[in-house]
């Protein structure tokens, strides 16, 4: 027997004779027909019914082994952090195709000013900016800047893939450069300045190699002192020590804006804007006519 059963059987607990259910429909009947007819609102109806299976619902949800149905779990936005964002941009990069071409080409625009640069893999340079009318201009043999030091493609080709051993190389390579700031040699200040920024030149303006950015992407993400503004113009925003910021678009792993990059001639640019510089880098088979 099952509940509705039992309880059937407890509402009816003994069998009623036939004749007797005869007669009281009968008796019933005369009465509905003897009754003055009278409308029944449809909202009454409705509201009675309503009721009904409400009590209905009542009764089961009593009966013994019975429960009630479990409240559906609300669905919530998952939180995505900053470091997220660094480390999934630091696997698009890792999967990326590394790019071929005869020029890396660097572009920034900042203030309302242009400037863009060419370098060939055998050490020489192009510029075209205000100071060249808008021409692009040989300017000798040049070499990639890696922030306190300079680097060629190959020693690009073969950095550190290991987000560990890539800072230990750019830390070593900052301590042997011989660089001074103008009021003497480097601090331990100036070091740490330089590390953070060979490490953003390697994602935004550098032609490392797919596996060296995504190391610079996740030696960003550990890094002290990076924090998190959340979504920006461009992608996701980042304030770094030194009050300098850089806009990542996780989806596609490249630097959108950044306040801090090392210009063609060495020099360490300082955006005036919020948003700073807009970068651009990528290999291409010829120059500008």
């Amino acid at each position: 027997m099952n509940d509705l059963q039992t309880l059937r059987a407890a509402l009816a607990p003994h069998e009623v004779p036939q004749d007797v259910v005869d007669r009281s429909r009968h008796r019933l009947q005369n009465r509905m027909l003897a009754a003055p007819r009278r409308r029944v609102r449809p909202l009454a109806l409705g509201a009675g019914l309503v009721a009904a299976a409400a009590a209905a619902a009542v009764v089961v949800a009593t009966l013994p082994g019975t429960q009630a149905p479990a409240p559906q779990p609300q669905a919530v936005a998952p939180v995505v952090t900053g470091t997220q964002v660094l480390l999934a941009a630091a696997t698009v990069a890792e999967h990326a195709p590394a790019g071929t071409g005869k020029y890396w080409h660097i572009r920034t625009a900042s203030d309302h000013l242009v400037y863009e640069n060419w370098f060939s893999a055998d050490g020489h340079m192009w510029f075209r900016g205000e100071k060249s009318g808008g021409r692009v201009i040989p300017l000798g043999l040049a070499r990639l800047q890696l922030a306190a030091t300079n680097v060629t493609f190959e020693q690009l080709r073969t950095l550190p893939t290991d987000p560990a051993a890539l800072q230990d190389w750019l830390a070593d390579a900052i301590a042997h450069s011989g660089a001074r700031t103008s009021a003497g040699p480097f601090t331990a200040a100036d070091r740490e300045r330089e590390l953070l920024l060979s490490m953003v030149s390697l994602v935004s303006s550098l032609p490392a190699p797919p596996a060296v950015r995504a190391a610079a992407f996740r030696s960003i993400a550990a890094y002290p002192g990076v924090r998190d503004l959340g979504p920006v113009p461009g992608g996701r925003g980042f304030l770094l020590p030194g009050d300098y910021r850089l806009v990542v678009d996780p989806a596609t792993a490249r630097i959108n804006h950044t306040s801090m990059f090392v210009t063609a001639d060495g020099a360490i640019y300082g955006g005036s804007g919020p948003e700073g510089a807009e970068v651009s880098a990528e290999w291409t088979d010829s120059l500008p006519k």
